[in-house]
C-alpha cells in the first residue's frame, strides 16, 4: 500500500491546516489508521497524534486533543487531519499510516508554524 499525504504548508501561530491522506488501496475498513508527526531532528521517532478505528471511533494523544480532528471519507478513500490553533511546536513532517505503522511510510507533508 502506498500512502500519499498532502495539505501541509507554512502558517502563523494560531492558524489552521487540513491534511489529506490517500492510500493506493481501500484499507479504511480493514485497518485502524492514524496520523503521525516527525519533529525536526527526530529521525524515525514518529509521534502518534490521532487514530481512527475501522468502526469510525477516534481518539487523540494529548498533544492533539482539542485542536486536531481526524476523519475519513470512505467514498473518496481519503483520511483527513484538521488542525486548528497551530503552535510552533506542531512544526514537523506529518504522515499517515496504520495505527501500528505496518505500511511503508510515505513522503509525508511538511507543516511549518511560525511564531
Amino acid at each position: 500500500v502506498d500512502l500519499v499525504e498532502s495539505g501541509g504548508g507554512e502558517v502563523q501561530s494560531g492558524g489552521s491546516l487540513r491534511l489529506s491522506c490517500v492510500p493506493s488501496e481501500r484499507i479504511f475498513k480493514s485497518h485502524n489508521m492514524a496520523w503521525f508527526r516527525l519533529a525536526p531532528g527526530k529521525q524515525y521517532d514518529y509521534e502518534l497524534l490521532a487514530r481512527i478505528y475501522v468502526d469510525g471511533n477516534v481518539n487523540y494523544e494529548e498533544s492533539a486533543k482539542g485542536r486536531f480532528t481526524i476523519s475519513r471519507d470512505i467514498s473518496r478513500n481519503t483520511m483527513y487531519l484538521q488542525m486548528e490553533a497551530l503552535k510552533p511546536e506542531d512544526t514537523g513532517v506529518y504522515y499517515c499510516n496504520s495505527d501500528v505503522g505496518i505500511f511503508i511510510w510515505g513522503r509525508g507533508t511538511q507543516v511549518t508554524v511560525s511564531s
